[in-house]
């Protein structure tokens, strides 16, 4: 089974001004078009080769586990973004003060995990044993390898911003939770983890 490169859910100038044209041709069309290629190069002669994209991150290590888990982080991101405006529905925003106190605690939290971790990786809203958390992870790993289930994540690779506001991590992060949030997106996955 080959492994695709997902089409985008929005028209590539969509983001704007938030996020170019030129850092979606050069992240979607080149760095995660990379992941998928390196990908189904790497699984040409494995084992794991007829496996479903989740079966082959939780069943490797090393450069497959990278490729493919770039490959799910990069899908689930771009999902994550709408140029929609959206807002959470009054549920969800109580579930969100359950676990953080207010809806603005949560944003501050993963403002501050986004924009502290060192080096590359992801910020993730998770659902994690019955409640919603804030989590890092670095390079390309991710919550279902530790037993979570994602909600919602920002890219904090360079990739994902340094066209757009060069090494102004912060503004990057700040521009996309004020505005590219995709509430819908985020409470489907919600619904999904607390049905499992």
């Amino acid at each position: 089974m080959s492994i695709s490169l997902p089409q985008l859910p929005f028209e590539p100038t969509a983001l704007e001004p938030y996020i170019s044209l030129e850092t979606i041709n050069y992240h979607y069309g080149k760095h995660h078009q990379a992941y998928v290629n390196n990908l189904n190069r790497l699984l040409e002669n494995s084992p794991l080769k007829e496996k479903s994209l989740e079966e082959i991150i939780m069943n490797s290590e090393g450069p497959i586990f990278n490729n493919s888990a770039q490959v799910w982080n990069h899908t689930f991101y771009w999902n994550c973004l709408t140029q929609k405006k959206t807002e959470p529905s009054s549920e969800f925003v109580k579930e969100i003060e359950k676990n953080f106190g207010t809806m603005e605690k949560m944003i501050e939290t993963l403002q501050q995990s986004a924009v502290s971790l060192f080096g590359s990786g992801w910020a993730w809203l998770v659902y994690d044993a019955g409640s919603l958390k804030v989590t890092q992870t670095s390079n390309a790993d991710l919550p279902m390898k530790h037993n979570q289930i994602a909600l919602f994540t920002i890219d904090v690779w360079e990739h994902a911003y340094y066209i757009d506001v060069r090494n102004d991590r912060a503004k990057y992060v700040k521009n996309l939770l004020d505005n590219l949030i995709n509430w819908v997106f985020v409470e489907e996955n919600y619904k999904k983890a607390i049905n499992q």
